[in-house]
């Protein structure tokens, strides 16, 4: 399977016979922008059960790193599998976790000696690194910022500031937790710098001296390139600044790399791509090829909370952790070197549909962590929504899957093993959906 291939019309009767037994049965709180119900998968291309093949640019919110079913990751899997599923790791020893927990000490953008607390996914991750945070520096304050995405559960919602339908009658919310401004460049009127500068100036002058003292800040909890808010780049200057903020007031950075780390940025992390070292750093999605595993890797010395202070039954399930290293492997072995090559490939197509249709305001990204951010005026930079709305199902119509992020921008996010040939194929499919 290499291409797209649309069968019969969207969605198939199998497909829908499914999506009618789901509404009935399933929460109506989970989003779905297309009637896309999966089958099976190869690569970077997916097959619904009526057969209709589609060229899969989500990766399943960027999870599915290394494509769907990697033979590689599957076999790691399938031989823990046949030695024990699960044995909980944080009453109980086994080899797997250990040796991931070694795997991610040796490429974490942290300094000096690193320690992991595994858990579930990107919230539980969040989650783990309030708690530690606060635990650490015996303080409660917590910034965050305008646009992020940190999970859904009680305290990384308290973090997440990207819509409001997500936060909308769960409150109260955590106490303690004050949202600042992400820099978007392409909105600011004025040079990058001058953006990241405002920003940082905001958290110096007006929330330390109006709102909290900093040291009352246990942590600051940053996306090196924002993900649900619209896949946003700031200037290299503004994550450095909150290092040189934290570090000047003993305050722990939190750098949340759930979507953009694991190679997907072309790097193995996107922090890399700034020089930003962080305290913690929060990772999930991409790291075990689509099995449940979130982790918080920690400077050692902040990591240092005693035996009950926090743990999780399936955290570091045996099964998950086999898969991560298998996909550690994939990545160093040349999956994050396609992705640079490969998304470089891409964003020059794109930057050449920019050129062709007025409708693309903005291209921007790092790796294949790519945001086109749709305008209805380039002048105004008025934002498309309905837009980018219909170009997602004028995509899906034509056998590509996307997401939306942001209010106007689309993500591309798909599995590292997108090839440039597939990569012509995407811009082939968003040109004929701009057109129309």
């Amino acid at each position: 399977m290499d291409a797209p291939d649309i069968k019969t019309p969207l969605p198939g009767p199998k497909a829908k016979a499914i999506i009618d037994r789901d509404k009935r049965f399933v929460s109506p709180s989970y989003t779905r922008d297309y009637p896309f119900v999966i089958a099976r998968g190869e690569g970077a291309i997916v097959e619904d059960v009526d057969g209709n093949r589609f060229l899969d640019c989500a990766a399943g919110i960027a999870v599915n790193s290394t494509g769907v079913s990697h033979p590689d990751v599957v076999k790691a899997i399938c031989d823990q599998a046949g030695k024990f599923i699960h044995m909980s790791g944080t009453d109980f020893y086994y080899e797997p976790q250990v040796r991931l927990a070694e795997e991610l000490a040796s490429i974490a953008p942290i300094d000096g000696p690193v320690r992991t607390f595994f858990g579930n996914s990107g919230t539980e991750a969040t989650e783990a690194s309030i708690k530690l945070a606060r635990y650490h520096t015996k303080r409660q304050g917590i910034i965050a910022f305008l646009g992020s995405f940190h999970g859904r559960s009680m305290g990384s919602l308290s973090l997440t500031a990207s819509k409001a339908i997500q936060r909308r009658g769960f409150g109260p919310l955590l106490a303690g937790v004050f949202h600042a401004r992400f820099p978007e460049p392409y909105r600011f009127n004025g040079s990058a710098d001058e953006c990241a500068a405002e920003c940082l100036s905001y958290i110096r002058d007006q929330l330390f001296v109006q709102l909290v003292a900093p040291d009352e800040v246990a942590a600051i909890v940053v996306e090196p390139i924002q993900g649900e808010g619209g896949y946003i780049v700031p200037p290299p200057a503004f994550l450095q600044g909150l290092r040189e903020l934290a570090s000047e007031h003993g305050i722990v950075l939190v750098v949340d790399e759930v979507q953009s780390g694991m190679g997907r940025t072309g790097k193995m992390f996107a922090s890399e791509h700034f020089g930003l070292r962080a305290d913690v750093v929060n990772i999930a999605k991409g790291i075990a090829s689509g099995l449940p595993l979130g982790v918080t890797c920690a400077r050692a010395d902040v990591m240092s909370w005693p035996a009950g202070a926090h743990a999780s039954t399936f955290g570091g399930n045996p099964v998950s952790c086999a898969a991560a290293s298998a996909t550690i492997k994939l990545l160093k072995d040349g999956l994050v070197a396609n992705a640079a090559a490969v998304g470089a490939h891409l964003m020059a197509g794109l930057r050449e549909l920019q050129r062709k249709h007025s409708l693309i305001g903005d291209v921007r990204g790092l790796g294949l962590m790519i945001g086109v951010e749709l305008v209805r005026n380039r002048e105004t930079k008025e934002r498309a929504i309905d837009e980018r709305n219909a170009l997602v199902q004028s995509m899906f119509r034509r056998g590509v899957l996307v997401l939306g992020a942001g209010k106007n921008a689309i993500r591309i996010a798909p599995p590292l093993v997108l090839t440039r040939a597939q990569a012509d194929t995407f811009l082939r499919v968003m040109d004929e959906a701009l057109s129309e």
